[in-house]
């Protein structure tokens, strides 16, 4: 009777915390501490039990990271890059957009996606202002290539983190391993893109040597820190690659580095400190309690055996299973809290059907991509797409969540089903007929995407005339 107690207990703490994160009506750090609360009141959990579900290493990798990124954005290296890619591009808006959109997947790969859009969106209002075209393009752009580009990485994107961190699985794994889907899709998405606003990013060519007033160089504020930062980043990004060998977790390594900029720079710890999104922090840990909370009560053994029953225990159907269900599912709720369920999910179905290492591992990485590219489907799906829609709205360019959807949405189906291809190809080897199959319905896919996406802004652009006139 008690077991059934502490399940249903369980179970309504996880599922009211998890509305409560969707809705946004509370904070998300608050509505997590509070179910950690509720599931130690309520006995599930003692208090050194709930400590040790914390995953400790996912923790202290975000504050290494986030301290060692504060300092460094106060020398403005990325403003300069934003600028310097735009210049390369010679003016061109098509040219641009693809220019930026590398430069924020590049930079979201090593950097909290939401500094990165931060850092990139200012320097892109300055630009289209210059151009004298609509921002829009290019923030869609950089919001879809935020969210690519964080999947490449063990550090790129939390869930990731939280997949490194639970699996052993190191910063070469991802990079082996996901990078080079990351690469194709996000080709895919920038040229998908360019061909739906090619009409939209029409200027003349005076109009583009406007491009050329920027300095880039007035964006570097302190050249000695910029050193500093750039020989830690080094050092840190170098610590990644080897940590599997040197047999140090990925936290070690972030926390290291940043306790030697900290140092070099002789920095006062209030400002690199404040600097950490403590939220974030307390996000996390309140939610692995409350997960942790559900594991205990067995809730996670029988989704696991409840899976397997589904696919008959096979790989390529789970893993299939896992990457559509991540993706969709991530495209309306946080991804943070569905991937730090599916973590001990994965585990005990791995363990419930013997599969072996490289099947757990394929496993892991049909989680990565569904949840991360799923962020891109819904303006709510990623914190990085509210972040940019917020920047937009404050500069009088409202964002609707509709329209967002319109365009975003089939571009988040399309990386899934050229990740399904990519997976089918490189994992199952499949037959000749299979993997034509797959590539033809992903050209399928973006042949559709292009066609409708220039249909809704040639629309859009009607409205628009409409309403000036």
């Amino acid at each position: 009777m008690l077991e059934q107690y502490q399940v249903f207990i369980a179970t309504a703490v996880f599922l009211v915390t998890y509305a409560v994160i969707v809705s946004e009506k509370i904070h998300r750090a608050v509505a997590a501490f509070c179910g950690a609360a509720l599931v130690i009141l309520a006995g599930i959990l003692t208090p050194e039990h709930a400590v040790e579900a914390i995953d400790w290493n996912t923790i202290g990798l975000l504050v290494g990271m986030m301290i060692v990124v504060g300092i460094t954005r106060e020398t403005g290296v990325f403003e300069f890059l934003a600028i310097k890619a735009a210049k390369a591009a010679k003016g061109q808006p098509l040219a641009i957009m693809a220019s930026l959109a590398a430069v924020t997947a590049v930079l979201s790969a090593f950097l909290d996606n939401v500094t990165t859009v931060l850092l990139v969106v200012p320097v892109t209002f300055a630009i289209a202002r210059k151009l004298e075209i609509t921002p829009l393009p290019f923030l869609i752009a950089e919001i879809l290539s935020s969210n690519i580009g964080g999947t490449a990485t063990l550090i790129g994107d939390p869930p990731n983190i939280m997949i490194g961190s639970a699996t052993g699985l190191g910063f070469m794994d991802f990079v082996i391993n996901l990078t080079p889907a990351i690469i194709l899709i996000h080709v895919c998405t920038v040229f998908v893109l360019q061909l739906i606003y090619r009409k939209q990013l029409r200027v003349p060519a005076e109009v583009r040597d406007r491009i050329f007033e920027f300095n880039e160089r007035d964006e570097l504020k302190d050249i000695t820190l910029l050193k500093q930062c750039l020989f830690v980043i080094s050092v840190v990004i170098l610590g990644f690659l080897l940590h599997q060998a040197l047999h140090l977790e990925s936290s070690v390594i972030a926390l290291a580095g940043a306790s030697l900029l900290l140092l070099i720079t002789r920095a006062e710890p209030e400002h690199p400190l404040g600097q950490v999104e403590w939220p974030v922090i307390f996000f996390f840990i309140g939610l692995f309690v409350v997960v942790g909370a559900l594991e205990e009560v067995g809730v996670i053994e029988a989704l696991a055996k409840f899976s397997l029953e589904v696919t008959g225990g096979v790989m390529v159907p789970t893993g299939m299973l896992i990457l559509w269900i991540s993706a969709i599912a991530s495209a309306f709720v946080d991804n943070i809290p569905f991937v730090a369920t599916m973590i001990p999910l994965i585990k005990d179905m791995g363990e419930l059907a013997h599969m072996s290492n490289y099947d757990l591992q394929f496993l892991w990485w049909c989680l990565s991509l569904g949840a991360c590219l799923g962020g891109n489907g819904t303006i709510i799906g990623a914190s990085a797409n509210v972040v940019v829609v917020g920047m937009a709205e404050k500069r009088g360019l409202p964002i609707t969540f509709v329209g967002f959807m319109r365009i975003a949405f089939p571009l988040m189906l399309m990386s899934i089903v050229l990740s399904t291809a990519y997976i089918l190809l490189w994992y199952v080897l499949p037959t000749v007929p299979t993997i034509l199959a797959t590539l033809g319905t992903a050209i399928l896919v973006a042949v559709v995407l292009v066609w409708a996406g220039r249909r809704l802004v040639e629309a859009e652009s009607a409205k628009q005339k409409r309403r000036t006139a």
